[in-house]
């Protein structure tokens, strides 16, 4: 089959969160399987040597309304692996800012231009794919342009896939987005793209796509909720026959701790020394108290609302005073959580280390070097610091929310199939009894390292995350012909 991806993050070139990764490990991953795979994608200002990317069309008339000037874009192509080209949109006034996301007036058109520009890409260089896959509200309009505007064109029978991977961002701008693409005015209505008199994006997709996917079964089952659906739970309910969860994968290249070339020694769950090793590097490193026999709680994430972190301030704060743990932070976002977290290092400045901001060598150094992970979400779609963490012998604290439910088995004291400590309820009193299970599990080293090891011996690739793709992208054709 002939796939095409279209996304607005593709690491290592771009990346504000999880998106980046999966999309990167996903075409990986089905190019491995000899289709012919192509990804499509920004070419942002914060890309590093992006000058040098060899030029695929010097100029691409992009068919969208508005000042001409802005109509036309150049056309750069690397590989992201020998059987796996990406086609980078240059276009400085839409992409020439170093965010990937930046709040500004034209945000809609930025987005719109992606989702047509990528379609005139495969029409210019003759080049039609079989599917479309579309990532998130950034490409939203390509499953409604396929239905409507380019029906017209070579690429009328080329079937689109659109996954969720998360409903909470959905893209609600104005409606001048319609003439800005040429779509038919129809579209404006409660029951096509229109939301609170804007034009939504996300919803659009939705609606039009052959098929739906999210990154984890249960959070396909979630977002058929009004608790999950973030207003779109109707519109999801219609099309529960075309939806399907998958979960994500884990990139072996970037996330191995038998290879991972960022930690301070490597290990395994057959040689698990090095992993003290990497506990005593990351303590140093963050100028912690050194001592082996303190449990520590490591977290990268960003902050804000949906990963529930300022529920975890009380109950750390409790079992910091008592002197029961350690607890590492590597993020950012909310200025106030952010300032909330500062403080709690500034009273605790030998058990609690915080750094804001992304460091990846640092996100590397405290999986490997903690010995629990927190990830308190009040949802999560799939997540893959858990995944990560299951990798690297670090036992996941969740909640049983999306994608933590469905990759981590819970504790009970004489459990045989436990990966984690999961609890259930959004608020702090869940977090403190999960934090003291956690303990309760750590004081039993034969326990600790027998749940550790039944978490690195779990298997969650994107081999099996494209095969599962696969079958959805042939249910799509079959639909579409």
């Amino acid at each position: 089959m002939k796939i095409l991806h279209i996304t607005p993050e593709l690491t290592p070139w771009s990346k504000a969160g999880g998106l980046g990764d999966a999309t990167a490990g996903l075409v990986k991953a089905l190019a491995q399987e000899q289709h012919q795979i192509r990804v499509v994608t920004p070419l942002y200002g914060s890309i590093a040597g992006r000058e040098d990317f060899p030029i695929l069309i010097p100029s691409l008339k992009v068919h969208v309304a508005g000042d001409p000037a802005k109509a036309h874009c150049r056309i750069r192509q690397t590989n992201v692996t020998e059987k796996c080209e990406a086609w980078f949109i240059e276009h400085e006034d839409y992409y020439g800012s170093s965010e990937i996301y930046p709040a500004r007036e034209d945000a809609g058109e930025r987005a719109a231009f992606l989702s047509r520009a990528a379609l005139d890409i495969c029409l210019a260089m003759d080049w039609i794919p079989d599917v479309i896959h579309c990532h998130d509200w950034t490409t939203g309009l390509v499953p409604v342009l396929l239905n409507t505007t380019a029906k017209g064109t070579f690429l009328g029978r080329t079937a689109s896939v659109l996954t969720i991977h998360n409903l909470q961002h959905q893209g609600i701008h104005g409606r001048r987005i319609l003439p800005f693409l040429n779509l038919p005015e129809w579209l404006y209505h409660p029951d096509e793209l229109e939301c609170f008199g804007g034009i939504n994006f996300l919803k659009g997709g939705i609606l039009h796509a052959t098929k739906v996917t999210t990154v984890s079964p249960t959070y396909a089952k979630e977002i058929l909720t009004p608790a999950y659906g973030f207003g779109l739970d109707e519109y999801i309910r219609r099309r529960q026959n075309d939806l399907e969860g998958i979960l994500n994968g884990v990139d072996g290249d970037d996330w191995d701790p038998q290879t991972d070339p960022q930690i301070a020694q490597n290990f395994s769950e057959k040689k698990l020394a090095g992993k003290k090793a990497c506990k005593l590097d990351l303590q140093k490193k963050l100028n912690l108290d050194p001592n082996p026999n303190l449990p520590l709680i490591g977290v990268v994430s960003r902050l804000w609302e949906q990963k529930g972190l300022d529920l975890t301030l009380h109950p750390l704060r409790r079992f910091l005073q008592e002197g029961k743990i350690q607890f590492v932070l590597l993020g950012s976002g909310d200025i106030a959580l952010e300032n909330a977290f500062r403080n709690l290092a500034e009273e605790f400045p030998l058990q609690v280390a915080v750094r804001f901001g992304y460091d990846n060598a640092l996100a590397h150094q405290i999986e490997a070097g903690s010995d629990f992970f927190l990830m308190p979400s009040r949802f999560e779609p799939c997540g893959l610091n858990q995944l990560y963490s299951l990798a690297y012998g670090t036992v996941p604290i969740v909640r049983s929310t999306g994608g933590l439910a469905d990759t981590v088995k819970p504790w009970t004291p004489g459990s045989k199939e436990a990966t984690g400590i999961v609890f259930h309820d959004a608020d702090s009193k869940a977090i403190e009894w999960a934090l003291s299970q956690a303990l309760e599990l750590y004081a039993d080293s034969k326990a600790y390292k027998a749940v550790q090891k039944k978490g690195m011996k779990c298997q969650f690739s994107w081999k099996s995350a494209a095969e599962s793709y696969l079958a959805c992208y042939k249910k799509a054709l079959n639909q579409r012909t």
